[in-house]
């Protein structure tokens, strides 16, 4: 559902609907990439429904505090919310928040930042 801003030109924002779950220790809660339809090198057009891979993309929703060594002291998560991140193919818990999906993910399991 969209909504026209304050300034009246009519401008639409998506409306956000607030996510209360907090990952623990060095998890992130992640928002999956939309699966898109592919074209094939023959000009054949893929749907998402074909495909059997799950994303491996996704945006960070929201970060747990991190891990604590052995000494006690917090190690942080080094990606932050809004990052676009690739991390394994099966290395995620998935989750139905709001009657959409989210992946939890270990910070282990986090391949690399996108920017």
């Amino acid at each position: 559902m969209a909504k026209t801003n304050k300034t009246g030109k009519g401008e639409d924002k998506k409306t956000e609907k607030k996510i209360d779950v907090f990952p623990m220790g060095d998890r992130v809660l992640v928002k999956p990439e939309d699966a898109t339809d592919e074209r094939s090198a023959g000009g054949i057009i893929i749907p998402d429904t074909a495909r059997k891979e799950k994303p491996e993309r996704g945006e960070v929703i929201a970060v747990g505090e991190g891990k604590r060594t052995d000494k006690g002291e917090l190690v942080p998560v080094r990606v932050k919310v809004g990052d676009t991140i690739m991390f394994s193919k099966y290395g995620f818990d998935e989750i139905k928040i709001n009657d959409e999906d989210y992946y939890i993910v270990a910070e282990a399991n986090i391949l690399a930042i996108i920017k």
